[in-house]
């Protein structure tokens, strides 16, 4: 089978450079064109990123040469590919603008990015919990004009963390959740040597993020109604999102309340037991095991749990009964791998699975 060829918009950045990083090879598909900034444009991909590669695996030696294209040279990018990968660093307006300018030109982008993540005919998924709102592209097609262009878009990185504990437990009625979230630098494109104020330091504030965290799941959990998804109305969420001096990712401290309060052995079964679509359809990029339960009184710990599954899959632990909602229990996921470049790279490939993506 011969691969299909991806384009990396916003390929120099650090979500672009995980990107290029996990679709080393991939049995499916191989990266063919590179799109940054007017200012990295033909340079070698290795001159334009320099000194900034953040990964801790080398540079791909296939990637090396590839000359960087200027990501606004829409026709020219899409002319060379069969779909396309969306990390670019703008404005919402003109990821939006940019994105359908790629889907137009019949080329289906999976955006990393948040600009599209409540247009109405967008399916905003992870794989495991809603791989029914793809049934909305058609929808988005026929609004394009378009054959075979379209927009998936990711949802943001903090929900991984709690979303998939919840969705597993929705037989029981989740009626009231809140959450914090401690979260790694890496989740601002960051490292140590670019932010060193965030060493010994934790920050109470990350600008959008606690709006994310409590709107973004409901609409996960919506129905697709007319070409559209309309978001769900329950549970209530409520959530705080602090920057931790962790470098990658994003853990959280959930209490939760159900219309029908379950057992424990009955949570952590749900949990252990839970499978995907992707599972199903045994994925390239997949977990075996989706959400593992730690019965630890210590764990999961970033640094210890976070590339579970290859950084794929989440971590869960401390589950107890409260004496205020009826349980509380800790998340961790990989911000920058299940919660950006991965959980983007395994939607591609339902999308693939499901006929969806193409060559052209």
């Amino acid at each position: 089978m011969s691969k299909l060829r991806v384009g990396i918009l916003g390929g120099t950045g650090m979500v672009g450079q995980r990107f290029i990083a996990l679709l080393e090879n991939h049995p499916w598909f191989e990266v063919a064109v590179i799109a940054a900034s007017p200012r990295s444009a033909g340079k070698t991909y290795e001159a334009a990123v320099g000194d900034r590669w953040k990964m801790t695996t080398p540079m791909p030696e296939a990637v090396k040469k590839i000359i960087v294209k200027n990501v606004n040279e829409v026709e020219a990018v899409s002319s060379k590919v069969d779909f396309v990968f969306s990390a670019v660093d703008m404005t919402k307006e003109e990821i939006r603008a940019i994105e359908e300018a790629y889907a137009k030109t019949e080329t289906p982008v999976v955006s990393n990015n948040s600009a599209h993540r409540w247009t109405p005919d967008v399916p905003m998924v992870v794989p495991e919990l809603n791989p029914e709102h793809l049934e909305v592209i058609p929808a988005q097609k026929k609004r394009l004009g378009t054959q075979r262009g379209f927009i998936v878009v990711k949802p943001n990185c903090s929900i991984q963390s709690y979303t998939p504990a919840l969705h597993a437990l929705r037989k029981y009625g989740p009626k009231v959740v809140v959450a914090t979230t401690y979260q790694a630098i890496s989740g601002a494109g960051k490292n140590f040597k670019d932010w060193p104020e965030m060493i010994d330091n934790v920050i109470p504030y990350i600008g959008g993020e606690e709006e994310k965290s409590e709107q973004e799941p409901l609409r996960i959990w919506g129905k697709v109604e007319s070409g559209r998804i309309v978001k769900a109305s329950s549970p209530f969420i409520t959530t705080q999102c602090i920057r931790v001096p962790v470098t990658d990712g994003h853990t959280a401290a959930v209490f939760a309340s159900f219309e029908k309060k379950p057992d424990r052995e009955e949570i952590i079964k749900a949990w252990r037991e839970f499978k995907g679509l992707p599972q199903e359809l045994n994925l390239p990029s997949a977990p075996k095991q989706f959400i593992r339960y730690m019965e630890e009184d210590n764990r999961p710990q970033t640094r210890l749990d976070r590339d579970y599954e290859n950084g794929m899959g989440v971590s869960l632990g401390r589950l107890r009964e409260d004496t205020v909602f009826n349980y509380k229990f800790v998340g961790l996921s990989h911000n920058t791998v299940r919660g950006a470049a991965g959980g983007a790279v395994l939607i591609a490939e339902l999308l693939k699975a499901q006929g969806y993506i193409e060559a052209k």
